[in-house]
């Protein structure tokens, strides 16, 4: 794999002259936000010459500013946080422009992503959740917040539904009981564990059902599993966009509660009833008419 240019300045920055090393500095001190900075804004900021920037650039193995920003477009793709276009956005922001955009992406990735669902696999999919002895639900960093999320949902319509592994805990422990009538979903959002790929050798040589629920990045691990939904995070800004993934969740935790609709209304009253119990809630729990959502 190339350097970023994080690795690059690491591995030459003894070699570079005081005023590289300044602007060099201010780069991995402000790393986010390398896209947002012209040549001229470098210079400035770090009191070097506009030279002394583009003999930085060019030591670094760079032909051009330009080469930088692509550069920098490209680790966003691989899921790196960098602002593409600071000044733009926040013109778009002030003529209310930049929320239509954002609207129109956010629109663009709900179509491709439920665009590729095939209805049969789907309900395969939620047939093997609704059914299965136990579902484990495994999720790394970016990932972990919608593993739980869907924990959530899916603990109001079933039992034995579990995240993976517990905090500060091994996986070892977590796969070696999976059988044949169990599933496993595994969130593998852009940048992943580098353990991710021997997980995915792990649960391909498992008796249990897995699905992938994933941005297009994971694709090489899609012939290792049951099934594959590919879910697209892009976004205008900064960050990834995780809208498509919690509709995902959702739709399937919905399909799987109406699956089981009829043990699913008592799990959900005895929840409910706890909650009461137990004084959780602040603010009343609504009684739900089944009859009405038949």
């Amino acid at each position: 794999m190339t350097p970023h240019i994080g690795q690059r300045i690491a591995a030459q920055f003894d070699a570079l002259s005081a005023q590289e090393q300044r602007v060099a500095s201010f780069i991995l001190d402000h790393f986010d936000d390398l896209a947002v900075y012209s040549a001229a804004d470098l210079a400035r900021l770090t009191g070097v010459s506009k030279s002394t920037v583009s003999r930085l650039f060019k030591r670094l193995g760079f032909e051009s500013y330009r080469t930088v920003k692509d550069h920098a477009r490209q680790l966003r793709n691989l899921g790196v946080p960098l602002v593409i276009d600071a000044h733009a956005m926040e013109e778009e922001s002030e003529s209310g422009a930049s929320f239509q955009r954002h609207l129109q992406r956010e629109q663009e990735n709900l179509q491709r992503c439920f665009a590729s669902l095939v209805p049969q696999e789907f309900a395969a999919m939620v047939e093997a959740l609704a059914m299965a002895q136990q579902v484990v639900i495994v999720g790394f960093r970016n990932s972990y917040p919608l593993a739980l999320h869907l924990r959530q949902q899916l603990v109001q319509a079933r039992r034995h539904v579990r995240l993976a592994p517990q905090p500060n805990q091994s996986l070892a422990e977590e796969l070696v009981d999976l059988t044949e009538h169990d599933t496993v979903v595994l969130l593998g959002f852009r940048r992943r564990p580098s353990a991710f790929a021997a997980l995915v050798d792990a649960l391909e040589r498992s008796p249990a059902k897995v699905l992938l629920i994933a941005d297009p990045t994971a694709s090489p691990f899609a012939s290792q599993v049951t099934w594959w939904l590919e879910v697209p995070l892009e976004s205008l800004s900064a960050f990834d966009s995780y809208a498509t993934a919690n509709s995902v969740i959702c739709l399937l935790a919905n399909a799987v509660l109406h699956q089981r609709l009829a043990e699913g209304r008592e799990r959900i009253s005895a929840i409910s009833d706890h909650y009461a119990e137990l004084n959780e809630l602040a603010s009343p729990i609504m009684s739900v008419d089944w009859d009405a959502h038949q």
